[in-house]
């Protein structure tokens, strides 16, 4: 009997450490984000301090609650696109505040929460055609390619175009350069915590460059910088609302996609409900922390893979998520040449989903292009799906088959066609 009960006990500590290394290389594969997320919420009107505290306590309280409720090895961290539609989108074009932008967060996060408690989930997920979500996440993913050239300095404001390449000699425009090659070097390689070692090559290479600041190792903000209150202020603003429809829409749609791949690799399909549920109330507590929506990581596959199938998993990574606060400093540090590359590369992986519109049927295709060219092109999130639900009930009833149109999409489309008539009479 005592010699079972040590073989159980080395199958215990077994399992334990599995979780915990699977925890580690989740945290590690996804700590960039604090840099990153943090990088694009200060140019939305907060300190790059505060936005990276805010991405690591929302971080942290989701991937808990995953790992303590839903019981999956599944890391929350702010979602790339979403971030871009909520600093680009809400707060630059549309011209809310920051506080403001996080009213509309938490409205389309209690939307997205009623949508994991009812039935009405699956009703939108059968009334939205595939090639328009698809279409949603390629647009992100050149939106974020966009925005990645842009702040390394790749692409500039061109004198008789509207972009040109970036000045070849500047010392910014060649760490960029070098670093992007590195990225792309180390992606290519799988090599581990690709993104990670990435950024900490891209800060050494600009130390060399002397295009390093060296400058932030200090913390300058208060409590009232983190714990930014939602500010209902616009809520009767027409504009409001018109912000809050598509951040649902991607919202709803991305964590139905992320969730449906990872619960598929984990043979997990029956923890579906709970980890929906758990990852809606991540992001309704993400506007409170003072950030845009948390959303199930792309990166659960590394967790997935390194044979993480429990809770301790996303536990472990939590915790670490937590422990980041105390190297803030230096994290502060990473240039946007370091981070750049980042966005380029997941905004590329986005892109792949090009591959799920079905490029031989143009009553979903070219709708669907509208959506891609259109969101980098104006800039605007939400303009960009507005063309391409537009064009989709009138490319489908040009060629007789509206009988595809289900009620609710014509409503969504209506929605944005309202969006647009209110731009024209200056709403």
């Amino acid at each position: 009997m005592p010699e079972q009960d040590n073989k159980q006990m080395q199958r215990t500590d077994g399992k334990w450490r599995t979780e915990i290394t699977a925890g580690l290389i989740g945290y590690l594969t996804t700590v960039y984000i604090v840099a990153v997320n943090g990088s694009i919420l200060s140019e939305a009107g907060v300190s790059l301090e505060s936005g990276m505290t805010a991405t690591i306590l929302a971080s942290f309280a989701g991937t808990i609650l995953m790992g303590l409720f839903a019981r999956l090895p599944l890391v929350l961290i702010p979602g790339m696109g979403i971030n871009a539609l909520f600093a680009y989108s809400i707060i630059e074009s549309a011209g809310f505040s920051f506080q403001e932008a996080l009213a509309a967060v938490l409205v389309a996060s209690v939307l997205f929460l009623i949508t994991a408690f009812t039935r009405l989930g699956t009703i939108l997920k059968k009334a939205i055609p595939e090639s328009l979500k698809h279409a949603i996440t390629v647009g992100l993913g050149f939106f974020l390619i966009l925005i990645g050239l842009e702040k390394s300095g790749l692409v500039v404001s061109g004198e008789q175009t509207i972009i040109a390449i970036g000045d070849f000699t500047s010392p910014v425009f060649i760490v960029s350069l070098l670093t992007l090659f590195v990225a792309i070097f180390l992606f290519m390689k799988n090599i581990p915590a690709n993104f990670l070692v990435t950024m900490i090559a891209g800060t050494i290479l600009a130390y060399l460059f002397g295009v390093l600041d060296t400058t932030k190792r200090s913390i300058h903000f208060d409590v009232s910088d983190i714990l930014i209150s939602p500010s209902f202020t616009a809520l009767n603003e027409p504009g409001f609302w018109l912000a809050v429809f598509p951040l649902t829409i991607i919202l709803i749609f991305e964590n139905m996609g992320l969730l449906h791949g990872q619960l598929h690799m984990l043979k997990r399909q029956d923890g579906y409900n709970k980890a929906y549920q758990v990852t809606a109330f991540s992001a309704l507590m993400s506007a409170f922390f003072g950030t845009s929506p948390t959303v199930s990581t792309a990166e659960n596959a590394a967790v997935i893979t390194s044979n993480g199938r429990t809770g301790k998993a996303a536990v472990t990574a939590g915790l670490l998520f937590l422990a980041t606060l105390f190297i803030i400093p230096w994290i502060s540090m990473i240039p946007n040449t370091a981070i750049s590359p980042i966005l380029i590369i997941v905004g590329v992986l986005m892109a792949q989903n090009l591959r799920n519109v079905p490029l031989d049927d143009m009553s979903e295709a070219l709708p669907a292009f509208l959506i891609v060219a259109m969101i980098p092109f104006t800039y605007s999130i939400a303009d960009g799906m507005a063309f391409g639900f537009i064009a989709y009930p009138v490319v489908k009833i040009a060629m007789s088959r509206q009988k595809e149109l289900s009620g609710i999409l014509l409503v969504i489309s209506g929605l944005f066609l309202l969006h647009f008539i209110m731009k024209i009479i200056g709403i």
